[in-house]
């Protein structure tokens, strides 16, 4: 096992232990896009089941968007080797999305979307206890400061949730976890990543701006990231102006 891996162990046991994001016996069903970090959260998971950290039922699900030049069969060759339970579904969420979508405008909003409406489907038709998502730090601090500039709210991504019709529990247990680190695991292990050149294709996404801004500040402090990542674990409801979270008669004279 390399350095990496137990860095990345060490930080989803963590999660899973600070949040308690897992039960013995759990069907769980993982979202593998076929990106690096689902790829890097598979392969340490179930490292995890084997060695038996773990007593959980795994299932692997993709979702295939039809998008032009996609490929699966290298991924398909990978789950077979690795010995999971897995499907790749394929749904043309992509022909929506290019009818739907105005020239000019980003895909992100209604690609997603449609995305998490089929895992949430395949999720209560194969009576899954938990979707888990492969998020991470990184993806948390920056939807959190898109969330502030972009929509006025301060929200990120919660390392456990329940969506709103109460029949899916959503979990992410790599929020702890630096994205620099998956980089570095997806070069170890080789994994056969299917780039997503719908995404690709569009440079002015809002969340590649806010990434470059927390680099840049990054430059000048290296615990930016830290910070605000710790900042969505230390809130002071009394130092901002939601009167939903305090009462705003105690404190007037």
């Amino acid at each position: 096992m390399t350095k990496t891996e137990k860095k990345l162990r060490h930080y989803i046991t963590k999660a899973i232990a600070d949040y308690k994001l897992l039960d013995k016996g759990d069907k769980v069903m993982l979202c593998l896009s076929g990106g690096k970090d689902s790829f890097g959260l598979l392969k340490v998971l179930h490292g995890l089941i084997e060695d038996k950290t773990y007593d959980i039922d795994l299932h692997v699900y993709t979702l295939d968007q039809s998008q032009p030049g996609w490929d699966d069969s290298q991924l398909r060759k990978y789950l077979d080797d690795l010995g999971v339970s897995y499907e790749i579904e394929t749904k043309n969420t992509y022909g929506v999305v290019i009818d739907k979508v105005p020239e000019g405008k980003t895909y992100c909003s209604l690609c997603s979307r449609l995305r998490r409406g089929n895992i949430y489907r395949y999720a209560k038709e194969h009576k899954m206890d938990k979707i888990i998502l492969g998020h991470h730090r990184d993806d948390l601090i920056q939807s959190l400061l898109m969330s502030i500039l972009y929509q006025g709210q301060i929200k990120s991504m919660p390392p456990k949730f329940i969506t709103q019709d109460g029949e899916n529990t959503v979990i992410r247990p790599m929020v702890l976890v630096q994205e620099g680190d998956l980089i570095e695991f997806a070069k170890e292990e080789n994994f056969p990543i299917i780039p997503c050149n719908l995404c690709g294709s569009q440079e002015n996404l809002k969340r590649k701006k806010v990434k470059k801004l927390i680099q840049d500040l990054a430059l000048e402090n290296p615990k930016v990231p830290s910070n605000i990542l710790n900042s969505l674990s230390n809130v002071l409801p009394s130092h901002l102006m939601d009167k939903s979270l305090f009462d705003i008669d105690a404190t007037t004279k």
